[in-house]
C-alpha cells in the first residue's frame, strides 16, 4: 500500500530556499601594493568557503567570541548546497535496534583501509552531537513514533547507520547553519576567491599571516582584478573537492576546491589516490548521483549508438535476468565503484559496462517505465524472481509495483519531484546517465582538531583528507560537521582569533601579489579552455575507475610538462573574471600532477586494486567474467593488506611533487577514560595539544 505525501511537503523538501546574505562590511584600510590600490580586511579567522563544513566552523567559533568571517566563491552554491543523491546522511551511532556503539561505528569508517584510526573515532563519537545540534537549528531528520532516528543502510554500511530527510539534506543542512550564522552576523564575503595563502617564517616555524583574494566588488581603475587582502591569523579551509578536476564528473560547475593553493602554501595532502566514482547524471544538464531508489526500483538500463539503435548492453555481463535485476538494484547501496565487485558477477560490473558504452561512443539511458528486458534465453523479469537480499528489501519497503516508476513513487517520490524542479520528468521519459566523478576522498593533511602542518591553517570538509579507501555513504558530510566543530574548538582554545589581526604584513603581501600577476599574461599561449580541456580528459580517461601503470606514467609526464609551461608561460585572460578562473586552473593542473603522483608511486610501488580504481595488470591475480566470457583486457591486480596500513603524503618542495608515506595513526580500543583523572586536562585544556607558540 503507497501512502501519499502531500505536495506541498514534497515540495518543502525539494525546494529549499536559501537565506538573503547581510550587507557586507567594507575594507578597515587601503594601502598600494605591487602598483595597485589593494583594499585590506581585516579578521581574527577567514573561512573560506560557504557549505556545511565551513559553515559549522564559523558558526562554533562565533558562538565562541571570536572574530571570524566567511569569504566564498559563490554562496550557496557549492557541494553541499547544490549535488547530492536519492538520500544523503548523516550517520546515527547507538540509536535504535542495532545495539551500535561508537567503536563498532569507527571500525566500520575506516574499513576500507589507509585511515587514521583515531580519526574514525572522532567521526563516529561526534556524529550524535552533530545530528543532534542539527536538529536543535531545525534539520528535519525523520523519527518514528517513538522518537527514534529513522535509519536505513548505505554503501559500505552493513549495520544501518544512514539517516536523511530527502534528497536535499546537505542543502538543508547548508540552509539552517547559514541561518544560524546569519543570526549570529558572521560577516560574508561573496564573489570572493582565496588565491593566495600568505605565510611568514621558515621551517616549524612557518606560518599564516593572510591571505589573498580577488573580488568583483573590489574591482577600479587602480584595481582591475579586485585583488584584495585579508590580515589574519588563521585560516579554515573549507573550499570543498576538487571537482574540476575530471570531465566525467557530477560536482556542480566551477567547484576548484583549494588542493593547488594549499600546495602552494607548502601544506601536505595524503591520500590523493582515493575518490569515489559511480552512476549520476552529467553535470551538462542537472548532475545528481543516482544511487538509493532510484536503482533499487529497478530501471531498464540501455544505451543509445550513433544511429539510434537501441542495445541492451548488460545482457553480455550477467548470466540471468534475475542476477542482472538483482546488482541493478544493489547499486543502491553498493553505489561506488569498487574492483573487487567486478568479480563474482557483482555490481560493479553494471559500472564498467556502463564506462565501455560511454567510451564507445553510445549514449546509456535508464528507463523508469520499462522492467529490465530478459537476458536472452532466460526467463524474464519478476519481483519474484530475484536475489533473496533484494526480494527482502523490496518487501520490507513495500515495493511490490509492476512498474519500476510506481515502485520509486512508493519508495521515494522525493526522487521523482527534484528532477521536475530542472524540466526533467522521469515518470515520462528515460534518463540519460554515466559514470561520473563524485568525491576526493584525499585532500589536506590533519590531525584530530583539523590542522595542517602549516601553524594557522585549518581544513574541514571534502578539503581536508581525513577518509580512507572507503567510506560509509554520506559519512563526508558527517565528518564535514565534526571537524568543522573540533577546529572552531582548537581555534577557540588557542586564543588567535579573539580579535582581528593588527599587524602590518605589506611586505608580504606585495610579494604575493607580485607572484600572483607574474603568472597572469594577457599574450600568454596558453588558455583557461586549453588547460581545462587537456586536463580533464587526461584525468578521465586515465585516472578514472580504470588504470595502467603505462597510462598513469605517461599521463604524469604530461601534468609536469603542463605545469612547467605554465610556470615559464603564464596563463592568458582578457576580463578580470578570465584572471580568477586562469588562477584556479592553475591551482587545478597543479592538483592533478599531485593526485597522478601519488597515482604513479603506488601502482610503481606494486600497489593494488582498491576502492575507486581497478588497477589492470596482464599479470594481475583478479579476472573480471562476463557472461559472454572472461573480461582479459580488466584483468587487475589484487590489493596488498599491508597498503592498507599507510598514506601517500605529497608535498611541492620547489617546483617538485615529492610524494612519502606514513603509517596510519592508531586508536587503542581498550584505553579506558576516567572521569576524575581526566576532567583536569578538560578544565586546564590540554587536551587541545597546544604549546607556547599556539
Amino acid at each position: 500500500m503507497t501512502t501519499a505525501v502531500p505536495q506541498e511537503i514534497l515540495d518543502a523538501l525539494t525546494d529549499v530556499d536559501m537565506p538573503k546574505l547581510p550587507p557586507e562590511a567594507g575594507p578597515s584600510e587601503a594601502v598600494r601594493l605591487a602598483g595597485i590600490e589593494v583594499p585590506v580586511y581585516r579578521a581574527g579567522c577567514v573561512v573560506v568557503g560557504s557549505g556545511a563544513a565551513g559553515l559549522r566552523a564559523a558558526v562554533e567559533m562565533k558562538r565562541r567570541g571570536d572574530d571570524v568571517v566567511i569569504i566564498s566563491q559563490s554562496a550557496w552554491g557549492g557541494t553541499s548546497a547544490c549535488s547530492g543523491s536519492d538520500k544523503q546522511t548523516l550517520h546515527t551511532a547507538n540509536t535504535a535496534d542495532q545495539g551500535d556503539n561508537y567503536k563498532a561505528m569507527a571500525r566500520a569508517i575506516r574499513s576500507g583501509g589507509a585511515m587514521d584510526e583515531d580519526t574514525a573515532y572522532v567521526e563516529a563519537v561526534g556524529s550524535s552531537r552533530m545530528m543532534a545540534s542539527l536538529q536543535f537549528l531545525g534539520l528535519p531528520l525523520p523519527q518514528d513514533p517513538l522518537g527514534g532516528t529513522l535509519r536505513y543502510q548505505t554503501d559500505h554500511d552493513e549495520v544501518g547507520r544512514a539517516t536523511s530527510c530527502g534528497p536535499r539534506t546537505s542543502r538543508l543542512m547548508v540552509k539552517v547553519l547559514a541561518e544560524e550564522a546569519i543570526r549570529l552576523a558572521v560577516p560574508f564575503y561573496n564573489q570572493t576567491t582565496a588565491v593566495k595563502i600568505l605565510t611568514e617564517g621558515e621551517g616549524a616555524d612557518r606560518h599564516v599571516v593572510g591571505i589573498l583574494a580577488m573580488r568583483a566588488g573590489d574591482r577600479t581603475e587602480e584595481n582591475p582584478l579586485g585583488i584584495a587582502l585579508y590580515a589574519t591569523d588563521v585560516i579554515v579551509l573549507a573550499a570543498g573537492g576538487p571537482g574540476e578536476l575530471y570531465r566525467d564528473s557530477v560536482y556542480p560547475n566551477g567547484c576548484f576546491g583549494s588542493l593547488g593553493l594549499a600546495l602552494e602554501a607548502g601544506v601536505e595532502l595524503v591520500n590523493l589516490t582515493e575518490s569515489q566514482f559511480g552512476i549520476g547524471t552529467r553535470r551538462e544538464g542537472f548532475p545528481w548521483n543516482l544511487s538509493g531508489t532510484y536503482v533499487q526500483a529497478i530501471p531498464h538500463i540501455y544505451s543509445v549508438d550513433a544511429d539510434g539503435i537501441e542495445h541492451h548492453f548488460l545482457k553480455r555481463y550477467y548470466r540471468s535476468t534475475q542476477e542482472l535485476a538483482s546488482n541493478v538494484f544493489r547499486k543502491g547501496y553498493q553505489w561506488p565503484f569498487h574492483a573487487t565487485r567486478m568479480l563474482d558477477f557483482g555490481s560493479s560490473l553494471v559500472d564498467l559496462a556502463i564506462s565501455s558504452e560511454t567510451a564507445a561512443g553510445r549514449r546509456v539511458f535508464m528507463d523508469f517505465n520499462r522492467n529490465p528486458l530478459p537476458v536472452p534465453g532466460d526467463l524474464p523479469f519478476s519481483l519474484e524472481r530475484l536475489d533473496e537480499d533484494v526480494r527482502l528489501y523490496l518487501g520490507k519497503a513495500g515495493a511490490g509495483q509492476e512498474m519500476p516508476i510506481d515502485r520509486l513513487k512508493h519508495m521515494n517520490a522525493l526522487a521523482i519531484e527534484l528532477y521536475r524542479r530542472y524540466k526533467i520528468d522521469i515518470a515520462a521519459d528515460p534518463l540519460e546517465f554515466a559514470v561520473n566523478n563524485q568525491h576526493m576522498n584525499g585532500g589536506i593533511m590533519v590531525d584530530t582538531w583539523g590542522r595542517s602542518n602549516l601553524a594557522g591553517c585549518y581544513a574541514v570538509g571534502e578539503a581536508a583528507g581525513t577518509h580512507g579507501v572507503t567510506r560509509p555513504g554520506g559519512a563526508a558530510l558527517n565528518a564535514g560537521q565534526v571537524f568543522g566543530t573540533r577546529a572552531a574548538e582548537h581555534i577557540s582554545a588557542s586564543g588567535r582569533a579573539k580579535r582581528a589581526a593588527t599587524g602590518d604584513m605589506s611586505g608580504i603581501a606585495e610579494a604575493g601579489i607580485a607572484d600572483l600577476l607574474s603568472a597572469l599574461r594577457a599574450e600568454s599561449s596558453l588558455t583557461v579552455k586549453a588547460i581545462r580541456s587537456e586536463v580533464q580528459a587526461r584525468m578521465s580517461e586515465k585516472a578514472g575507475i580504470i588504470c595502467d601503470q603505462s597510462s598513469v606514467a605517461r599521463a604524469l609526464i604530461e601534468a609536469r610538462q603542463l605545469n612547467a609551461d605554465i610556470r615559464a608561460d603564464g596563463v592568458a585572460y582578457g576580463r578580470a573574471a578570465e584572471a580568477v578562473r586562469g588562477v584556479q586552473w592553475r591551482h587545478m593542473a597543479l592538483a592533478s600532477e599531485a593526485v597522478l603522483s601519488a597515482l604513479d608511486v603506488f601502482i610503481r610501488d606494486g600497489g593494488g586494486s582498491r576502492g575507486a580504481r581497478a588497477i589492470c595488470d596482464a599479470a594481475g591475480e583478479s579476472l573480471p567474467l562476463a557472461s559472454a566470457g572472461p573480461l582479459e583486457e580488466y584483468r587487475f591486480r589484487r590489493e596488498r593488506d599491508a597498503d592498507r596500513d599507510e598514506q601517500i603524503v605529497v608535498r611541492l618542495e620547489g617546483d617538485q611533487i615529492r610524494p612519502s608515506r606514513r603509517a596510519n595513526r592508531p586508536f587503542d580500543e581498550s584505553a579506558r577514560s576516567f572521569f576524575e583523572r581526566d576532567w583536569p586536562a578538560w578544565l586546564t585544556g590540554r587536551i587541545y595539544g597546544l604549546t607556547a607558540d599556539d
